[in-house]
């Protein structure tokens, strides 16, 4: 049988296949590849959404209790039998939440100010410039970060005391500790600065601009979303610091935090009685403005998340 033979013999059985089948080998390969995509997508779709109802129950249950007035107490039930802002009302006449919450404020606007420049400064650097011991200090600083910070509360407390910076002064503290080590944090940002051409740098150079020239007026324009991420990275994180900030700031209620006064709140058993559903409120208080921070510049943080991953 000649090769010419070969191929109709073939044809005419697949068209046989077809008549019989309604669909060729290929189609129904392709069918079942849609079928089995579609089963996993449904799947996966239930646990995001399942993950999603897991996760979003403690919130509307605190958001819940930050409106009951009927008691001040934990109770068996979730929805309020009286609504009002009373809790609301109280925090901010009756505790020094106000205080609490401008010096998160204050904390928060500066970290968030010195650590972008420190960080993208460092993550430039880095990325741009090749120099001796650049990688040793690359490597060094990512194997320094791996040790937790609370090894060190003794003797940044010990060391912030002498100073004069706990207590009521334990802004200016908490601002030192949160900006000194905030260039070891530079691998995000290298990253990202690694995608961007280097023959624009090149470029700029032989126009006669600066190194200080080039980062600002040249890579900064094309870094927005590693500039947010940053921003938003740095100043969500003493936002919502406990650990460091209780250790720092638990003497006086004037030099709190949020975080450290709404758990001053609720300390006693007393306290948690007849301050838990004003916990509530100003746990729904704080999470608003870094929500809404985020919401509005969810784009640009995943541009910078995936922007920088993808280099290193």
């Amino acid at each position: 049988m000649t090769m010419s033979e070969n191929k109709k013999l073939r044809k005419l059985v697949n068209e046989a296949k077809m008549n019989k089948n309604g669909n060729t080998p290929k189609e129904k390969h392709h069918l079942g590849q849609k079928t089995s995509r579609r089963i996993s997508n449904t799947i996966i779709y239930i646990l995001l959404i399942l993950m999603s109802v897991i996760w979003l129950v403690p919130f509307i249950c605190i958001f819940l209790e930050s409106f009951r007035v009927e008691a001040t107490y934990q109770v068996g039930y979730v929805i309020p039998k009286q609504w009002g802002f009373d809790n609301y009302i109280n925090l901010f006449t009756k505790t020094n939440f106000p205080k609490w919450l401008l010096n998160t404020f204050i904390i928060a606007l500066f970290v968030a100010i010195f650590q972008t420049l420190f960080v993208l400064a460092m993550s430039y650097g880095l990325s741009r410039l090749r120099f001796k011991g650049r990688k040793f200090l690359m490597n060094f600083m990512l194997v320094l970060g791996m040790f937790p910070g609370f090894l060190t509360l003794i003797l940044l407390y010990k060391l912030l005391a002498s100073w004069n910076m706990t207590g009521t002064n334990s802004l200016f503290g908490l601002i030192l500790v949160y900006v000194a080590s905030s260039g070891m944090g530079y691998y995000v940002s290298k990253g990202f600065f690694d995608t961007v051409p280097k023959s624009l740098d090149e470029a700029a150079r032989v126009d006669g601009a600066s190194r200080l020239q080039i980062f600002y007026k040249v890579i900064m324009p094309l870094s927005k979303p590693i500039v947010i991420y940053t921003i938003l990275t740095a100043f969500m994180a003493p936002w919502g610091d406990f650990v460091l900030a209780s250790y720092i700031a638990h003497a006086d209620t004037n030099g709190m935090n949020v975080a450290v006064g709404l758990q001053n709140l609720i300390s006693t058993p007393s306290s948690l009685a007849s301050n838990y559903t004003m916990f509530c409120a100003g746990g729904i208080i704080v999470a608003l403005p870094v929500t809404i921070l985020f919401m509005c510049l969810q784009k640009y943080y995943v541009e910078g998340v995936t922007g920088g991953a993808v280099k290193g």
